[in-house]
């Protein structure tokens, strides 16, 4: 059986799984991620020793150390996800609850009712871990999913796999509603995503070169976002300690995700107060500083910053810093080169607040908030699968209600339309 075959098989299996999932009740789903957490908690020998054959695998394909790090499975990282599993279990299920129920003057009551997407391709690389938490969460919003991880993982992702469709089967739920694809071909990649048939919706977790591939040559609506380039804007009516505190840890608190902040925006007002504490602060924690003219001059060990800069998402110790004079020019600003992610202001003026989560158009807008709170878990979503800055149904941390969609419903009464 060639890759094309093998894929239009797995698409097969899935769309004949979902239509069983999607009419399962809460309590069958999750039982079904109940024991798939069990099978997990009782497979740790079997599921160290797969992972072990990737590590050794990596090492000699030469993974470097952030890499290896991502790919491993510790007993730490287990218990995580069985405990992703039991949280999944106990969140609300989304699917079939109906919302802005309302009676018209014709007698009839409209309103909307949440229903799954169908068939989640998810494509991702390195992190096992990430099988077990796409897995649960399409599988408790109604959803048949094929997982694509990344060929280091591939015996780690196969021994998880096993373990979902353990708990699959004890729940008398079809095993086929989440499928590994199990092999290494990158042809795989490019079948998923043109297989609008089978594959409801495309959701990429990897770096940006692998999203831009997909986003191209995708035929299936794609969830995603490529870049995160956040931005905290320090208002002249910002409170000074909220202000220093906040764009400290909007960079400082991890510099490798797609939430921590890459420009800092600082209105003239306030930048002699702010910026040259705030600049000591950075550079005790080793952040470089890549400055417009006048932040050079406040801050003078401060590097000149280029017009690349401020389109750039470092994912390290690595900031912007420009002085604007306006808010309309900081919101100008983000607008032009932000990643339409995650932007905060910084202020005590209520009006100005109101107009910065108007104006700016980004996925997640933030008063007087850290970035790094762009987050599913944090949001109280329980988990995510992903960020989506695309203006389509689901944009933002996309949880449970992200991977359904609506479809209106119509209550009456024998009503015929006059």
């Amino acid at each position: 059986m060639n890759v094309q075959e093998y894929m239009i098989e797995l698409g097969e299996n899935a769309r004949d799984a979902a239509r069983l999932v999607a009419k399962a009740d809460t309590n069958l789903k999750n039982q079904a991620l109940l024991a798939m957490a069990d099978a997990i908690d009782n497979s740790r020998p079997a599921l160290r020793e797969a992972n072990a054959i990737d590590l050794e695998n990596g090492r000699n394909n030469g993974l470097d150390a952030a890499m290896l790090d991502r790919l491993e499975l510790t007993d730490a990282r287990i218990d995580t996800m069985i405990e992703g599993l039991r949280q999944v279990a106990a969140l609300p299920d989304p699917v079939g609850a109906i919302n802005d129920l309302k009676f018209l003057p014709s007698g009839i009551q409209v309103g909307k009712m949440r229903v799954p997407l169908g068939v989640i391709g998810i494509i991702y690389e390195s992190r096992p871990n990430v099988t077990v938490e796409a897995a649960s969460l399409c599988l408790k919003s109604g959803n048949a999913t094929i997982l694509r991880g990344g060929s280091e993982a591939i015996n780690s992702n196969k021994a998880v796999a096993e373990c979902i469709q353990q708990g699959l089967k004890l729940a008398g739920l079809p095993e086929n509603a989440v499928q590994v694809v199990e092999t290494t071909d990158r042809e795989a990649v490019g079948q998923m995503i043109t297989m609008p048939e089978y594959v409801d919706v495309i959701v990429p977790r990897g770096g940006k070169g692998l999203i831009e591939r997909i986003s191209r040559d995708a035929k299936v609506t794609v969830i995603k976002h490529l870049d995160g380039i956040c931005h905290v804007y320090i208002d002249d009516a910002a409170d000074k300690g909220k202000a220093i505190n906040v764009a400290l840890n909007a960079k400082t608190h991890r510099y490798g995700t797609c939430n921590t902040m890459e420009t800092l925006l600082v209105n003239a007002g306030i930048a002699a107060e702010v910026l040259p504490e705030l600049a000591e602060r950075y550079q005790a924690v080793g952040v470089e500083l890549r400055g417009c003219e006048r932040t050079c001059e406040l801050v003078p060990f401060a590097n000149q910053a280029s017009s690349e800069d401020w389109a750039t998402e470092y994912l390290a110790p690595i900031l912007a810093v420009k002085i604007v004079d306006t808010m309309d020019e900081a919101i100008l600003h983000i607008n032009r080169y932000g990643s339409h992610h995650t932007d905060s202001i910084i202020t005590e003026n209520y009006t100005k607040s109101r107009a910065f989560l108007r104006e700016v158009d980004s996925s997640s807008v933030m008063v007087n908030a850290s970035t790094r709170f762009a987050d599913g878990f944090e949001y109280g979503l329980g988990a995510e699968i992903g960020i989506s800055t695309d203006k389509i149904h689901a944009r933002g941390p996309v949880g449970l209600d992200g991977l359904t969609s609506e479809k209106y419903v119509v209550l009456g009464d024998g009503h015929i339309r006059q």
